[in-house]
């Protein structure tokens, strides 16, 4: 066995071979007028590894052999240059010169260099303060993409996003669900989920839910890490979605307005304004959104408003602050039976269910940049929130809601704030380039959920109607006051300039607790009181845990890179679900946490400008795996009943290709665009060994059944066509069946319980711009097709939630 002595001669012998293979190219970029540009973008076309230039517009980049390489640089305004270089001695400088755009470029030719860019905006080994080497990582580009960005069709926007599964409300967008890899995609809650790098979810721990979505048409790009985000983002299965949004343009000021209809009456409004003046900039936006939906009681109105102030001190020192306003009131149609789908999928039998969110999320980060390779951030952020549900839930989906009655009514109120600091610091061991992460962050909240009887009306009141039903039974009254502090680190260890390891840590403690009381109410067949019963509680539950990961990273030419991550996960369980009467479901009181490990092992890459591909196998090993299944409830009505399952495995194929048509074939065909694109997953999974005792004492087994939301065929494909002004782009969409609870049960007709049956959809969009205008239209679900992706068991259902039929839109844009 190696000793510990001779491992450190190995090492250094390894950076000691290689410094011996190094080659280094460095020079400064300015513009024509000599100015230096800092900020600009080096990407190393032929061996893919990149850089930007400091504040004196100064960039060295290494390089493994010598020999001819291609560069391409790139900043904002400016025309995007490549070039040639011969690399011959150890040490090779260039004097780089940008010039400055002069005449107005055609979409096809833009989109053209943001292609080429898009190599570059893959996620980095390290970005800032965070490090993704060997992580499973996805860029969406939003600029790039033509696509419904007003009503944010997630189906359009993460179509090259490989295994997502979603879930489709007809709400202009205002909520977002996605999942995958056998993750329930029910409002994001099993991703880590951010905007500019602070989260946005009600409660991370107790609560992850995200009922806000920042709106696409104010986004630059979506960052999505899978898994082994655990390490650095904390503790979900899913990985981490941080949607970024513009930065503020280089004039000092620009408005951007675009205004939408579409059908059943959807009208948005989107304005933006920014600009920069001297170190100042800004960036922001208000968004207006209203629509009445394809079925009849449902309509939705929402506003949102962002405003992003930044300071630059000095060349190394920044500060930033956001503030997100969101305000929405919706009025929910309620879930169908199987039957009733069948019959009209366009039907309603409630008509006094209302859904109400009110946002305010707060951020201020400093950025510093220390000499000799180093950066320090610290991210400052609170959420000050309410969602309010109001309506009749009877678990017999066909029961239709008699005015007079009461209505179920659940308040949550969300205040929480955290801190989080990182440091990056770059060094050396011998020629090679390391990369050291620490980070800790702090987070703490005091969320209160309140449910009982809501008026008989048919308004949106979201008082409660203790008065009017002293009787209802459903009434529970709580605080949930969360701590949580975390302490990570990652260091990435160039064994040469191709191949990395890159092991990490998290530690966490975390104490979350439910304070409160639920009151029990039994009545008798004549309507007298047989039980009334207040059960006071203060639950605490406290643990430590520590996670461990480690990625590894191989280029081994021409921007081709294999990678692969293992890392520990763990989910904690949420107690206010637990301490929320459901009419359609039950949870376990002795519910637990969810343990386990995911792993990718994939290659990646783009093959001379014209095909970017991505193609990986991966693994989710749960322990305690929560899931669901059909058991007979408290009040003797079959119910979905939650608890901690068994273990179970997920595994899969994933790949991702997008080929450029027109570079292969049409070079000389500046301003025609043609690429073709195709995302497939295909997965299986199954529960190893499982079982439950449900309340009747008898055993329920799930060895061998699949794990719920897993489809074994998940495809987007399409292509996206242009010439000059116009853009246009085709998607297809097929997921195959998938069931909903762990003992994979056959529909009921009862609309809860039952599979999601294999959908197909289309979409169209295309868009034309003249000047400073711009025309988009689309149609969404182009064949009109019924389906459904969600049997919902509590709001906006129960039931079978019906997605949207073929829709359209138009927008339009103007820049000044």
């Amino acid at each position: 066995m190696m000793k510990l002595k001779d491992f450190k001669y190995f090492v250094l012998l390894l950076c000691t071979i290689s410094a011996h293979s190094q080659y280094t190219f460095s020079g400064t970029v300015s513009d024509s007028y000599g100015k230096k540009l800092s900020g600009v973008e080096i990407y190393n076309k032929t061996g893919g590894n990149m850089t930007t230039s400091d504040a004196n517009g100064a960039f060295d980049i290494t390089l493994k052999n010598p020999g001819e390489y291609v560069f391409v640089f790139f900043s904002e305004n400016y025309a995007m240059a490549e070039k040639k270089i011969a690399i011959s001695g150890k040490t090779n400088y260039e004097a780089i010169v940008l010039q400055s755009l002069s005449k107005e470029l055609s979409e096809v030719v833009i989109n053209r260099q943001r292609e080429q860019l898009s190599a570059v905006r893959k996620l980095k080994d390290v970005e800032e303060t965070a490090i993704y080497a060997g992580r499973k990582s996805e860029v969406v580009v939003l600029d790039k993409l033509t696509v419904n960005k007003a009503t944010n069709n997630a189906r359009q926007i993460y179509s090259q996003v490989v295994g997502l599964t979603i879930n489709e409300n007809s709400d202009g967008g205002l909520q977002l669900s996605v999942g995958g890899r056998g993750l329930n995609p029910n409002r994001t809650s099993n991703f880590n989920t951010r905007q500019n790098g602070y989260d946005i979810s009600a409660d991370v721990l107790g609560y992850p839910e995200s009922y806000y979505a920042t709106p696409t048409e104010a986004l630059e790009e979506i960052q999505i890490v899978r898994g082994a985000a655990s390490l650095q983002y904390g503790t979900q299965f899913g990985g981490m979605i941080n949607f970024k949004l513009k930065t503020p343009s280089k004039k000092e000021i620009e408005l951007v307005n675009r205004t939408t209809g579409g059908s059943y009456d959807l009208f948005t409004n989107f304005t933006s304004l920014s600009g920069t003046k001297g170190k100042f900039s800004y960036y922001t936006f208000y968004n207006y959104k209203q629509g009445k939906g394809f079925r009849p009681n449902s309509q939705f109105d929402a506003k949102t408003y962002f405003a992003n102030l930044n300071y630059q001190f000095t060349d190394r020192t920044s500060l930033h602050f956001d503030y997100t306003y969101f305000n929405y009131l919706a009025k929910q149609p309620g879930g169908l039976t199987d039957s009733m789908f069948e019959q009209d999928p366009t039907q309603s039998n409630r008509d006094r269910n209302w859904f109400a969110v009110d946002w305010n999320l707060f951020s201020l980060r400093l950025k510093h940049k220390f000499e000799h390779d180093a950066e320090f951030s610290l991210q400052l952020f609170g959420l000050d929130a309410s969602r309010k549900a109001l309506g009749y839930r009877s678990n017999r989906v066909n029961n239709s809601d008699k005015p007079g009655n009461e209505r179920d009514l659940i308040l949550g109120d969300f205040v929480n704030w955290g801190a989080e600091a990182r440091y990056l610091k770059k060094y050396k061991m011998g020629q090679n380039t390391n990369a050291l992460l620490l980070g800790g962050k702090y987070y703490q909240s005091e969320n209160t959920g309140i449910q009982g009887p809501g008026s008989s009306g048919s308004n949106a009141d979201f008082h409660l109607a203790t008065d009017e039903f002293p009787l209802y039974a459903n009434q529970s009254d709580y605080k949930f006051p969360n701590l949580n502090f975390a302490f990570f680190g990652e260091n990435i260890f160039r064994i040469s300039p191709s191949f990395s390891i890159t092991p990490g840590f998290r530690f966490e403690k975390i104490k979350t607790r439910a304070e409160g009381y639920f009151r029990k109410i039994s009545l008798d067949l004549a309507g007298g009181i047989n039980e009334d019963i207040t059960v006071y509680e203060n639950n605490v539950k406290d643990r430590q845990l520590l996670l461990l990961g480690v990625g590894v990273s191989y280029k081994p030419l021409n921007g081709i890179e294999i990678y692969g991550n293992v890392a520990q996960n763990y989910r904690s369980i949420t107690f206010n679900d637990i301490r929320t009467a459901n009419p359609s479901q039950e949870i376990a009181a002795d519910i637990t946490d969810e343990k386990g490990y995911t792993s990718d092992l994939g290659i990646r890459g783009k093959i001379k400008d014209k095909l970017s591909f991505d193609a990986s196998i991966f693994g989710l090993y749960y322990n305690d795996k929560i899931g669901e299944y059909n058991d007979k409830g408290a009040n003797a009505f079959l119910v979905r009943y939650r608890d901690n399952i068994g273990t179970a495995f997920t595994y899969g194929f994933e790949t991702m290709f997008d080929w450029n048509v027109a570079k292969t074939f049409l070079k000389e065909k500046e301003n025609l665009s043609w690429n073709l694109f195709s995302n497939l997953a295909i997965t299986g999974s199954q529960y190893l060994n499982a079982s439950v005792v449900n309340r009747n004492g008898n055993v329920i087994k799930f060895k061998g059944n699949e794990v719920e939301f897993v489809p074994l065929f998940n495809l987007k494909t399409g292509t996206g066509i242009g010439y000059k002004n116009f853009l246009s782009s085709l998607q297809l969409t097929y997921v195959s069946s998938q069931f909903t609870d762990a003992l994979n049960s056959p529909s009921d007709k009862g609309g809860v319980t039952g599979p999601i049956p294999a959908y197909y959809v289309m979409d169209f969009s295309a868009s034309y711009k003249w000047s400073k205008f711009k025309l988009e239209a689309g149609v969404n679900n182009l064949t009109n097709n019924w389906y459904f992706t969600r049997r919902a068991t509590g709001y906006p259902g129960p039931g079978i939630i019906p997605s949207e039929p073929r829709v359209f839109y138009t927008t339009l844009e103007f820049v000044f």
